[in-house]
C-alpha cells in the first residue's frame, strides 16, 4: 500500500512496518537510514536492499509466515535481512550470538527457518557442518551476490494483525530457549505511538543501538527511530570509545544502554572530552539499575533518562522519568498508559497495595505466546477468576507505594541478570551435576561491576570427583557465553532451614565473602 504521510500513518491503530519506511525512503532518499562501523546506507539504498532481499527470499522458497534465522554480530546487513524477512512475509528469527551450538542448532530447528544468515566470524567459529541443511548466506560476503537484481521488488504483502513478526529467543538456558512470537499488530502498538511521539516533539532521531539485534532490548533503539524516519547506528561489539565516538559524530539524540553499559561509561576516564551535547533521550532496560548510578547517569549525561520495566513476553510495562522524579529512583517507575499491574500472594490472590507479592501485568503488548511450547505459555499466564483476564507473569516479587509507583524486591525463582540477559539458575545447577563426582550443586548471582551480576556456583563432591576447577572448566566449556559461571566453590555441605530448604540468601553471602569477581 502505498502511503502518502507516514508521520499522519503512525496515529493510526494498525499499520504496515515496511509501507512506513518504503514511504519515508520515497520522501528522503538521500537521508541517511543506516550506520555501522563500515559504513552507511541512505534510505533510498535501505529500501532497495530491503526490496531486493525480500524478493530473493520469496523466489528461493519462504513461505507466508515461515522464520528467516539470522546469526553474528549486528551489522548493516544484519538489519536488512531482519527487515527485508518482515517485507517478504516471513518471520525475523535473530539467534543468540552467545549461545551454545546445541542451543543454536535447537532455535534454528524450533523456528521452522530454511534460510540461515550468519557472518563469516560465526560460521568459522561453528564449522561448515553447521546446519549444512539450511540455505546458509554469509552476510558480510555474499548477501550483495546472493540478492536480486537492481530496483527488483517483492511480491506484495499485507500483514494480518494476529500473524508473527519475529521470534526472540530467551537467553540464558541450557537447554532449547523459548521463542517468543511477537505479532505485527504488538509491534506495532509497542513503538508506532513511540515514533509518533518522536514527531510531534519535532525531534530528530539519530539513535544508537547499542545492544546486540536478537535481543529484544535493542528493538527500542531499532524499529521506533526508523519508523519515525530517523537513523541509526548499529554496534558489532560495544566499548565505551567506540560508543562515545559514533555519538559524537553522528550527533546522537536517543539511545538504549543497559546498566552495565552505563557503568562502563560512568567508568570512562574520556566521558567528558566527548560532546554529548545533542542527546536529548536516554533510555535503560533488561536489568536492576541500581540507584546510585541512575544518579550518576542523571549528573554526567545529557538529556531524559526512562527507565523501562517489562519482559520480552510482555505483560505489564512501567515507566520512571528518573529526571523527573529523584525521589523514586528506588521504583521501576509507575504502569504505562495502557499497562495495568498487580500484586498476587503465593496462592494468586491480589493483596492489598503496599504489600508485598508476586508480579503479575497485562496490556496490548503481550507475546502471542511461545513458538512450539503451548503448554509453557499457559505456565506464564494468570487468568483473573473474576473477568476472565490474561496476565504474564513477571517473575518479579515487589509492590506499589502510595503514588502507584512499582518496587521490585526481589525476582521468582532466583533468576540472575548478567549484562542485561536472563540467567536461570536452575539450568546450571542441572549442568553441573551432569559432571562425575557431583553430587549437589547450587547457582546464586553474585554483584558484579562489569557485569551487574555474575553466576557462582557451590557444588558438594563424592570422595572420588575431580577438583572444583576442573569441574568449573568442564561445565563453562558446554554453556553459552552469557551462562558462563564466573567462579566454582566445593562446600562439604548446602545450608539449608530447619525444614530442608535450601538457603540461596547464605549462598549468596558466602560467595561475596569469598570474593573474586569484578
Amino acid at each position: 500500500m502505498t502511503i502518502a504521510d507516514p508521520a499522519a500513518a503512525l496515529a493510526e491503530p494498525y499499520g504496515s512496518f515496511s509501507d512506513i519506511l518504503a514511504a519515508w525512503a520515497g520522501r528522503q532518499p538521500e537521508a541517511v537510514a543506516l550506520r555501522d562501523e563500515r559504513g552507511e546506507l541512505t534510505w533510498g539504498e535501505l529500501a532497495d536492499r530491503v526490496e531486493r532481499i525480500a524478493a530473493k527470499l520469496q523466489t528461493s522458497g519462504l513461505e507466508r509466515g515461515q522464520a528467516v534465522a539470522i546469526l553474528g554480530l549486528s551489522s548493516i546487513p544484519y538489519a536488512l535481512v531482519f527487515l527485508a524477512a518482515v517485507r517478504a512475509g516471513g518471520v525475523a528469527a535473530p539467534l543468540t550470538t552467545s549461545a551454545s551450538r546445541e542451543q543454536l542448532e535447537g532455535t534454528a530447528r524450533d523456528s521452522g527457518a530454511q534460510h540461515l544468515f550468519l557472518d563469516r566470524a560465526k560460521l568459522d567459529e561453528l564449522g561448515d557442518d553447521f546446519l549444512p541443511h539450511l540455505e546458509r548466506i554469509v552476510l558480510d560476503e555474499e548477501i550483495d551476490r546472493w540478492m536480486a537484481p537492481p530496483r527488483t521488488r517483492a511480491t506484495p504483502f499485507a500483514p494480518e494483525p494476529g500473524e508473527p513478526f519475529n521470534i526472540i529467543y530467551s537467553s540464558g538456558t541450557t537447554g532449547v530457549p523459548k521463542g517468543i512470537v511477537h505479532s505485527h499488530q504488538m509491534r506495532w502498538r509497542q513503538f508506532a505511538s513511540t515514533a509518533a511521539s518522536y514527531r510531534e516533539s519535532r525531534l530528530e532521531v539519530r539513535a544508537i543501538a547499542s545492544t546486540p539485534l536478537y535481543s529484544n532490548t535493542t528493538m527500542v533503539a531499532f524499529l521506533p527511530p526508523l519508523l519515525a524516519g530517523g537513523s541509526v547506528r548499529v554496534m558489532g561489539k560495544f566499548s565505551t570509545r567506540a560508543w562515545l565516538e559514533g555519538a559524537q559524530a553522528d550527533r546522537s539524540t536517543v539511545t538504549m544502554l543497559v546498566p552495565v553499559q552505563y557503568q562502563r561509561l560512568m567508568d570512562e576516564p574520556r566521558l567528558g572530552d566527548f560532546d554529548l551535547s545533542s542527546l536529548a533521550l536516554k533510555y535503560c532496560t533488561s536489568a536492576p539499575f541500581p540507584v546510585p548510578l541512575k544518579r550518576e547517569v542523571l549528573r554526567r549525561m545529557p538529556g531524559a533518562l526512562i527507565e523501562i520495566y517489562s519482559m520480552t513476553e510482555g505483560g505489564g510495562v512501567c515507566l520512571l522519568a528518573c529526571h523527573e522524579f529523584p525521589d523514586k529512583l528506588h521504583t521501576v517507575g509507575r504502569p504505562a498508559p495502557g499497562s495495568e499491574l498487580k500484586v498476587l500472594d503465593d496462592e494468586d490472590n491480589e493483596v492489598p497495595a503496599g504489600t508485598t507479592g508476586n508480579l503479575v501485568g497485562r496490556s496490548q503488548t503481550m507475546m502471542s505466546g511461545y513458538k512450539n511450547q503451548p503448554e509453557k505459555t499457559r505456565e506464564g499466564y494468570w487468568t483473573d477468576p473474576a473477568t476472565g483476564e490474561v496476565w504474564q507473569r513477571m517473575g518479579d516479587i515487589g509492590r506499589v507505594d502510595a503514588d502507584g509507583f512499582v518496587e521490585l524486591v526481589g525476582r521468582a525463582k532466583d533468576m540472575i541478570i548478567s549484562g542485561g540477559f536472563n540467567i536461570y539458575p536452575s539450568d546450571l545447577e542441572a549442568a553441573l551435576e551432569k559432571e562425575p563426582g557431583v553430587a549437589e550443586a547450587a547457582v546464586v548471582g553474585v554483584a558484579s561491576r562489569r557485569w551487574g551480576e555474575s553466576p557462582v556456583g557451590f557444588v558438594c563432591l563424592a570422595d572420588d570427583a575431580p577438583a572444583a576447577d576442573e569441574i568449573l572448566a568442564s561445565v563453562n566449556a558446554r554453556l553459552g557465553k552469557t551462562q558462563r559461571l564466573a567462579a566454582l566453590h566445593a562446600v562439604d555441605e548446602m545450608p539449608r532451614s530447619h525444614i530442608g530448604k535450601l538457603l540461596k540468601t547464605d549462598l549468596r553471602a558466602m560467595a561475596e565473602e569469598l570474593g573474586g569477581i569484578d
